[in-house]
């Protein structure tokens, strides 16, 4: 009956999205663009800003060339640099008290997809004043006209940049969850490849795995559309032909702008068709261990997809072909595409487990994640808590694979 029941709230949730405000982010793309954006900004007749970024960030000195450019055009920038990785509640409301302190008119999101969240969810709170956080979890619950919210990745692979989501961790329970709405989609995208080439290596890898989750979790899940099943191939055919070039040598500028459409196009397909269980899993390792979420996903990807089975031999066969990996059979197809996802992770020593996973949390991993998942994600097959268990074991012992 709780399949039934998950499969029924999918099913009405896919037709209200044919009737929902989906849109896209204006895009600004090429080497050097991101000073383009002062001018935008100041189109939007916006003359104070905040600047949502982190610590690393703003020592390496990346968004020096954006504030310059914002300073000649007469707009002011206040700076929160505090954002860490997997953002809490807490950062959004330190940041949003700078936000109303200075007058501030837009945001300006600098950095992966943890200080484009704390932006989303600034924005949020902004035009939410009487509700928390928590409040604004799960979905619609905004429904207000943000302030302008300006996504610069510097990273290629959350696609926050494209998304109607901010994923924000509670630091007192150790839970992440997220803010679904349509208001939280950016109003510009700037796509400038030049800020990734000195990202390092782990990060790199990391980040495009992400980006490969979304695509993969997008096209398996029940609700595609024409353009999510398109956004999400063409981001697979990028990561598979981009990402271990952009690993191995970070100043490969065709690389690294691919890898930025790939992010945009997964971010596109997720956004719309939903991810899945992969998510649901690495969310719980990103509260409870603050695990960076693009390693979590890289992680966990294969160890689901195998327990898929057969109801996704079709579609993972499909983007074998967009990837040429050979099979005579739908299901030698998509074995040969989970096995070319674990030989990617293991090229960029991405390993197989992890250390950390406390025997003592496993129920509660499988609690979150199951509540997470179900019944929204439209994943192929419903997993069940023995699902979910038995997945978490696998991912702490090596034997299990």
């Amino acid at each position: 009956m709780f399949i039934i029941y998950c499969r029924i709230y999918q099913f009405i949730m896919k037709c209200a999205a044919c009737f929902m405000p989906w849109r896209k982010p204006v895009l600004i793309e090429g080497e050097g663009c991101v000073t383009k954006l002062a001018d935008r900004i100041g189109n939007d007749n916006i003359k104070s800003v905040l600047l949502v970024t982190g610590k690393g960030t703003m020592k390496r000195g990346m968004a020096d060339e954006l504030l310059e450019a914002l300073k000649d055009a007469g707009i002011s920038a206040a700076i929160y640099d505090k954002t860490v990785p997997n953002p809490t509640i807490s950062n959004i409301e330190e940041a949003l008290a700078l936000y109303m302190e200075n007058g501030c008119g837009g945001i300006i999101a600098f950095g992966g997809g943890s200080p484009i969240d704390c932006a989303k969810g600034v924005g949020a709170r902004v035009v939410k004043s009487h509700k928390s956080i928590p409040q604004l979890r799960g979905y619609l619950k905004v429904r207000s006209k943000l302030p302008p919210v300006y996504a610069v990745p510097t990273t290629s692979g959350t696609g926050s940049e494209a998304t109607l989501a901010a994923v924000v961790v509670n630091a007192d329970t150790h839970e992440k969850y997220s803010i679904n709405d349509f208001v939280l989609i950016p109003r510009v995208a700037v796509l400038d490849p030049l800020l990734t080439v000195s990202l390092p290596n782990s990060t790199t890898a990391s980040t495009g795995m992400d980006a490969l989750a979304h695509a993969v979790e997008a096209y398996i899940g029940r609700s595609n559309t024409v353009e999510t099943r398109k956004m999400a191939i063409e981001a697979t055919k990028l990561i598979f032909e981009n990402l271990y070039m952009a690993y191995n040598d970070g100043t490969n500028i065709v690389a690294r702008q691919n890898m930025q459409l790939a992010a945009y196009f997964a971010g596109i397909a997720f956004t719309r068709a939903y991810v899945g269980n992969i998510h649901a899993l690495a969310h719980t390792l990103g509260g409870l261990y603050d695990t960076p979420h693009g390693f979590a996903n890289a992680v966990i990807m294969p160890y689901v997809l195998d327990c898929y089975g057969c109801s996704v031999y079709k579609p993972l066969s499909e983007l074998a072909d967009a990837v040429n990996i050979a099979g005579e059979t739908a299901e030698e197809k998509a074995k040969a595409f989970i096995k070319a996802i674990r030989e990617l992770n293991a090229r960029m020593e991405i390993p197989d487990t992890v250390d950390f996973i406390l025997e003592n949390d496993i129920p509660t991993m499988v609690e979150r994640a199951s509540r997470e998942a179900n019944p929204a994600y439209p994943v192929p097959r419903i997993f069940s808590r023995e699902d979910f268990t038995n997945i978490t074991r696998k991912l702490m012992d090596n034997s299990g694979k």
